[in-house]
């Protein structure tokens, strides 16, 4: 499998072909619906953001908490469609990287094809998995929202597969579906 460094190039997206298996390495952020509509809202009110969105992958998770020992507690993808609303506007401020499960609407594939971005699925059911490559982990926004805060995550060879490559198309559209 390919090993890609985070944070993500336009360069190295367009290297990813849709259905390919890769490990991120590097730092990642976590959001959803919640973090996801705060995001959008506060650029609507023509606010800074609380985290820069230039060439960040945001994980769609709602880590549990870590118990003692443990750097995360479970952390599997949440189905990405919920965070459809608020995806094509994050992409134009600079989101280079999603990574969830399940499929994205036709408004998303273009929104992701139009700014050269990617979406990868990671394997849902198995958060105590996709936790064991989290090296670290720090609420940096929102804690109000508990598991739904926004997260920095440095990651090690997390196994993903590009499900929407930059050219939009999709690993859902296809009769075969590779397993992460």
């Amino acid at each position: 499998m390919k090993r890609i460094q985070l944070p993500l190039t336009k360069d190295v997206i367009q290297t990813l072909e849709v259905g390919e298996k890769v490990y991120l390495n590097g730092p990642m952020f976590t959001g959803r619906d919640a973090a996801h509509r705060r995001l959008v809202e506060t650029l609507e009110r023509g606010e800074d953001l609380p985290i820069a969105l230039d060439g960040i992958t945001i994980f769609y998770v709602g880590p549990s908490p870590a118990r003692p020992g443990q750097i995360i507690g479970s952390a599997g993808p949440t189905t990405s469609y919920r965070m459809d609303d608020y995806t094509p506007r994050l992409l134009e401020e600079g989101l280079l990287g999603m990574i969830g499960k399940g499929r994205r609407s036709p408004l998303v594939r273009q929104a992701i094809q139009a700014h050269g971005a990617v979406y990868f699925a990671a394997l849902g059911g198995a958060g105590a998995l996709a936790a064991q490559a989290i090296i670290s982990a720090e609420v940096i926004a929102y804690p109000d929202l508990g598991p739904e805060a926004i997260h920095a995550l440095e990651v090690k060879d997390f196994p993903v597969v590009v499900a929407v490559d930059a050219t939009g198309a999709s690993v859902y559209e296809r009769e075969e579906v590779p397993c992460v």
